[in-house]
């Protein structure tokens, strides 16, 4: 058998790509642009089903859609409409009144999450106006989970730059109904019956940008990630710095300060690497990265410290990163994707120990995301 083949799959500006290579991850062939001109938001393989992606794909003038590809992203199918009714309670205009429904068009789609292992046909959608939806049967129908869409505080939820969206989404196959999401600017959310009731949990992370500085809901939390090894440990990129928690969410502390600047929107924890996780940070107010030079940070729960694992004079340029823009696949040792908003996809196939750069120029990177499958006989 040959070696494992991966897939990088970009969501960006201006469509759907895929990079193709090998276990040595040192050469690429590149395919696309599909959803050709459309502002592509995410890319989601499914791990459960070999060959099955899924695309956001949301346009200005046609409005949001999703698509699925039965193989590797060659040819796509719509799989949904695209608008879905978005239906949240809002305060009455005098408390005698009944809450009234009101119904809001999805302006955006933000993210796709395979269910868990369990639930094959699973498949979770965020979108903005934040809200979360749940489909049974790969993506043919939606539901909404109204225990997040209509939760007791959602009045008081503020949009961030990006709007109103839920943008994360993670499913906790070794707990059991555990699920967790992430809403800029609502903060962070857990639940523990598969979607139908939700908490905030956001304690220990400050916002800096509201009179009260340490709310229990209201962060703008960036990205999230599961550690593999320890399924309550979870990292976070907000606004307002880098977090860790070792409890599920109930307590978060700040690890970030270090670094002085750590805003940014990206983080994404190996699979092979427990107790790591990798950070690009920006300055706050341009976006771009320190000083001009691509640099990500390697985080170890072992030594509770930041390394950097960019050479300060490989690349110069003006880099920033969208919230999707960093993964990582399931090799060892693992290698790791870093698409920016300039067209750039860097790659390190060794654990961020060297990084190389595919020799195309992609339109500015939404999402990154990663597939490896058995190669063929």
């Amino acid at each position: 058998m040959a070696g494992k083949a991966v897939r990088v799959y970009l969501g960006t500006r201006k469509g759907t790509y895929v990079a193709e290579g090998d276990e040595k991850r040192r050469k690429w062939k590149v395919r696309g642009p599909y959803h050709e001109g459309m502002d592509v938001y995410h890319v989601q393989p499914d791990p459960r089903h070999d060959g099955t992606v899924y695309a956001g794909v949301n346009s200005p003038w046609w409005g949001p859609a999703l698509y699925r590809s039965r193989d590797h992203g060659k040819k796509w199918t719509e799989i949904a409409p695209p608008q879905m009714p978005v239906r949240a309670k809002r305060p009455p205009p005098n408390p005698e009144e009944d809450p009234r429904t009101v119904v809001r068009p999805i302006v955006n789609i933000w993210h796709l999450e395979p269910g868990p292992a369990r639930e094959p046909s699973t498949v979770y959608v965020g979108v903005d106006p934040a809200s979360l939806y749940r489909s049974t049967d790969s993506g043919k129908s939606w539901e909404p989970l109204n225990g997040l869409n209509q939760h007791e505080t959602r009045s008081k939820w503020n949009p961030g730059a990006g709007g109103l969206c839920l943008h994360s989404i993670l499913v906790d196959d070794r707990v059991p109904g555990r699920m967790y999401a992430g809403i800029s600017a609502a903060g962070t959310f857990r639940s523990d019956d598969s979607g139908e009731h939700w908490r905030p949990l956001n304690q220990g992370v400050q916002v800096s940008f509201q009179p009260d500085k340490n709310p229990p809901f209201g962060q703008c939390v960036h990205k999230i990630a599961l550690d593999s090894a320890d399924p309550s440990t979870i990292y976070r990129q907000d606004h307002d710095g880098i977090h860790v928690t070792h409890d599920a969410m109930e307590h978060w502390t700040r690890v970030g300060k270090p670094l002085g600047d750590d805003f940014g929107f990206v983080v994404t924890s190996p699979a092979t690497r427990p107790g790591t996780a990798y950070f690009a940070p920006l300055h706050s107010q341009s976006r771009i990265m320190k000083d001009g030079r691509l640099q990500v940070y390697r985080w170890s729960e072992k030594s509770r410290k930041f390394s950097p694992t960019v050479a300060a004079t490989k690349w110069a340029g003006s880099f920033g990163t969208h919230r999707e823009g960093l993964a990582s696949d399931s090799l060892d040792p693992p290698g790791l994707y870093l698409g920016s908003t300039t067209g750039d996809l860097f790659v390190s196939p060794d654990d961020a120990k060297s990084w190389e750069v595919v020799p195309f120029r992609f339109p500015s990177i939404h999402s990154v995301e990663v597939s490896v499958a058995p190669g063929r006989k």
